[in-house]
């Protein structure tokens, strides 16, 4: 290799090149030469492109050419993913000498690194696309260039394959275990033992929560909060009675929790009855042990459909709960279904939970549909809105609300 210059591979060409059709002895050319100490540059990016892969996803590709997701991409995702990198080649390199292989962690990190060209070069053509249909007035992306985004990361770990072989003398078999352990295996692992215990991400489909919740938030929901039931674990792997580390939930949260009368279906509303609590809605307001709840009416909500007529100026009030928890409520319509009920007993460990657009609500209210809610149906608590998508309408893009995003929920 002492031929060729910094700047080239000993076919004379850029590795940047000739990585699309020869990786295997591109590699071995990379990490003998200074390349390898740009790793942490492609890793980034790499990180990069699969943060823009996942917005594409979300349809909000209208949104790519937006500096403020760009930056959040390349930061956070970025972040991740030379930390993921790090970690990623330490496992290879144990895994790989467990199966005969004599690569370094160095060498391994490099080949990851190259290894994400491909994904990268499908965000940019993504990103391209975006501002020449913006420039030309067209609409959203064609779904043709979003499956050509979807090959380039596949070609990335197929090349990943490729060159891990070469730099281990490995055949395919040992190089897909190699990878798939310290690839893919490991960060999914991570990342189940996360959601399983500590943080699981939700969606919000509906607008039974507005305004805390909008449809199209996305928030991490706290799974330790009120300890662990059979709930927590996914799958439905294990099944045990009463909770782990339990902790009783206050006046005030915003819970996930499963349908008592479907146990596969996750729910989200806020809880506002404890056990031995009497509960009960006297024309819109809200009463506890027969003391209504202080509510002090705000101005009218405007530019959300919170009510689903078409009506963006909805009456809003800001209740406070006898713990001092404040939040704010909506309300869609006079004499609405259920703004005059009897009076509810929460029985022992069991909840009332209530949406805050208290007219377009299905709650413990309707007690032939939710009722009062075991407290071991608790998933988690909500506490922070980590993304929001607001849908398009009419042929409109999707987009992002960058007001909400890191919001915490109370």
């Amino acid at each position: 290799m002492s031929g060729a210059g910094a700047g080239e591979t000993t076919s004379g060409l850029s590795p940047y090149l000739t990585i699309w059709w020869r990786p295997r002895r591109t590699i071995q050319d990379v990490v003998a030469r200074p390349y390898s100490s740009r790793v942490l540059v492609l890793a980034a990016l790499g990180g990069t492109a699969s943060a823009v892969t996942w917005l594409l996803g979300m349809d909000v590709d209208q949104s790519l050419t937006d500096w403020r997701v760009l930056l959040a991409c390349l930061v956070g995702a970025g972040s991740l993913s030379i930390l993921n990198l790090y970690i990623g080649a330490w496992v290879a390199a144990g895994v790989g000498r467990l199966l005969g292989g004599t690569a370094s962690t160095a060498e391994l990190r490099t080949l990851l690194a190259w290894g994400m060209l491909p994904a990268i070069a499908g965000a940019v053509l993504a990103i391209a696309a975006v501002l020449g249909l913006r420039v030309a007035g067209a609409g959203a992306m064609p779904a043709v260039l979003a499956f050509m985004v979807g090959i380039c990361s596949l070609w990335s770990m197929v090349m990943t394959l490729l060159m891990l072989g070469s730099v281990e003398g490995f055949g395919f078999f040992r190089s897909f275990v190699t990878y798939g352990i310290s690839t893919l295996c490991l960060p999914a692992v991570f990342a189940l033992l996360i959601r399983t215990f500590l943080f699981q991400p939700f969606s919000i489909p509906s607008g039974s929560t507005i305004p805390a919740l909008l449809p199209g938030d996305y928030v991490f929901a706290n799974k330790f909060a009120y300890g662990y039931s059979r709930f927590s674990l996914p799958f439905g792997v294990a099944s045990f009675p009463g909770r782990v580390f339990g902790a009783d939930p206050a006046r005030g949260d915003m819970v996930i929790f499963r349908l008592p009368k479907d146990e596969r279906t996750d729910y989200v509303k806020r809880v506002v009855g404890l056990p031995g609590d009497r509960i009960q809605m006297k024309d819109g307001e809200l009463l506890i042990n027969s003391t209504p709840v202080r509510r002090e009416r705000m101005d009218d909500l405007t530019g959300i459909d919170a009510c689903g007529s078409g009506t963006t100026g909805v009456r809003r009030w800001r209740e406070t709960l006898p713990n001092g928890v404040s939040y704010e409520t909506l309300d869609c319509a006079d004499n609405g279904y259920f703004d005059n009920t009897t009076t509810y007993t929460v029985p022992a460990a069991h909840l009332f939970v209530l949406g805050d657009n208290r007219d377009n609500s299905t709650d413990s209210r309707a007690m032939s549909a939710i009722g009062f809610v075991p407290i071991d149906n608790l998933v988690a608590r909500v506490s922070m809105i980590f993304f929001s998508r607001a849908a398009g309408g009419a042929g409109a893009p999707s987009s992002i609300r960058f007001e909400r995003i890191g919001a915490t929920v109370r």
